[in-house]
């Protein structure tokens, strides 16, 4: 039913697409007052009130003709029209409808209000002030002339029903335009908050754009520093020795000391090539990922014995206990390469005669892989910053250098596996560098 009564009142007023809110306002209140001249009009002809009667008639006319133009001819209704016909017509009702004694007073400042609603702000002091003039001059016309003022119906009941049906007239006027003004307000301020949310969203996504841009353009010159740079120094290095052995009969203590050098060299070129070709690998393929359940030992065995073998070298003694049934879900390659970073910082960064520790236990269904040294730590104002691109490279405990993409490397290989990763170290006393990775048990 209610439903069925928004649908007629929308097709007497029409829809906010096709009129505006004055229009909108001006064909309701036309609506409820030719609804209630259909009462007014017999009522107060048989109530004797013919003056009122026929100002009911008049109204009810101009509002009907005025709505019909606005409503179904799309004309512009006459605000100033309007406003001047409640004037002659309320002067009118007032003199033969018993003056201030009467109903009239009570309809004054809802018709006012209904002036404001249907007209434009720029008229709205005007109409005030006329209104207010025009209502003094009445009353101080009816003062001193009291003999204007008619009195058609007799004190007590009759003013009871006079007053009684006039209260109709304000109250839906003033219910009419405080409805439009309301959903007009809720419209706004919906329409407001949704552009408001619109426009937080697109500047999210110009924010999140920026990030992005921002870190491309890091990778960018990161890599392109450890081409022009960090892979041309030991590059250069390398054909410096050589040309050295070619050009110079070296005696064997000589010779074996820069073949050290050239050999260390040569194995930091490998890893620097290896994560930079790694990197450009991820960043051009995307999260490509071949997850298997498999033993951890088994996957990792040569990257250990690898570690072991470069560990020698420092005279440093790493250790590693992991249980030879520990399975893993994990993409072998992916975990090698992080393993193999893992361990060669630890031993970059670990002083000759030193000892690392590798360790992996099951902890609440997954693994935890822990690479522990005590080696020189990590400086605190670098912390923040160790799985960044943009962090800077640090030089090993014999002047190893990398190039600040393993462990940021590391950490994205990790995740994509459905891992972890953090650390946990104190300058001078060592680092502890743990992994999380999701766990298939143990192999029976």
């Amino acid at each position: 039913m209610l439903k069925k009564m928004n649908v007629v009142w929308l097709k007497l007023t029409g829809s906010s697409s096709d009129f505006p809110l004055e229009s909108r306002i001006f064909h309701s209140i036309s609506a409820g007052l030719i609804v209630l001249a259909a009462f007014y009009v017999p009522y107060n002809f048989f109530a004797g009130l013919y003056v009122a009667s026929f100002s009911s008639l008049l109204f009810s006319l101009f509002f009907g003709y005025e709505y019909y133009n606005s409503r179904f001819n799309n004309k512009q209704h006459n605000s100033i029209l309007f406003g001047v016909t409640g004037l002659i017509i309320f002067s009118v009702n007032y003199f033969a409808n018993s003056g201030i004694n009467g109903s009239t007073d009570i309809i004054w400042p809802a018709y006012l209000l209904l002036v404001f609603a249907i007209s434009p702000y720029r008229q709205h002091l005007a109409w005030l002030m006329v209104y207010i003039l025009c209502f003094l001059a009445l009353h101080l016309v009816a003062y001193y002339n009291p003999v204007l003022v008619k009195h058609p119906f007799t004190a007590g009941k009759g003013e009871l029903i006079d007053r009684i049906t006039a209260f109709p007239l304000p109250v839906i006027a003033i219910y009419i335009v405080i409805k439009y003004i309301r959903k007009s307000y809720d419209k706004e301020r919906v329409a407001t908050e949704e552009k408001a949310i619109a426009i937080e969203a697109q500047n999210r996504h110009i924010l999140l754009q920026k990030e992005q841009l921002e870190k491309s353009d890091a990778e960018k010159n990161k890599l392109m520093s450890i081409i022009s740079h960090d892979m041309r120094t030991p590059l250069i290095n390398i054909q410096s020795y050589l040309q050295l052995l070619n050009e110079n009969e070296l005696d064997s203590p000589m010779r074996a000391v820069i073949e050290q050098e050239l050999l260390a060299a040569t194995n930091s070129t490998m890893d620097m090539l290896t994560n930079l070709l790694q990197w450009s690998k991820s960043q051009m393929e995307g999260p490509a990922v071949h997850l298997i359940r498999a033993n951890l030992l088994d996957v990792i065995k040569n990257t250990l014995d690898m570690g072991k073998r470069q560990a020698d070298k420092k005279d440093i003694a790493l250790n590693y206990n992991i249980n030879p049934v520990l399975a893993v879900i994990a993409d072998g390659n992916m975990l090698q390469l992080v393993l193999r970073n893992l361990i060669s910082n630890a031993i970059k960064f670990t002083p000759n005669g030193g000892i690392i520790n590798i360790d992996a236990q099951l902890v609440q269904q997954e693994c935890l892989i822990t690479v522990s040294d005590n080696g020189k730590g990590i400086e605190r104002h670098k912390q923040d910053k160790i799985f960044s691109i943009n962090t800077e490279p640090a030089f090993g405990t014999n002047n190893e250098k990398g190039v600040g993409l393993g462990l940021p490397l590391c950490k994205e290989f990790i995740e994509r596996q459905g891992g972890k990763i953090g650390f946990e170290s104190a300058p001078g006393q060592g680092s502890r560098f743990f992994v999380f990775i999701p766990t298939g048990a143990s192999l029976d």
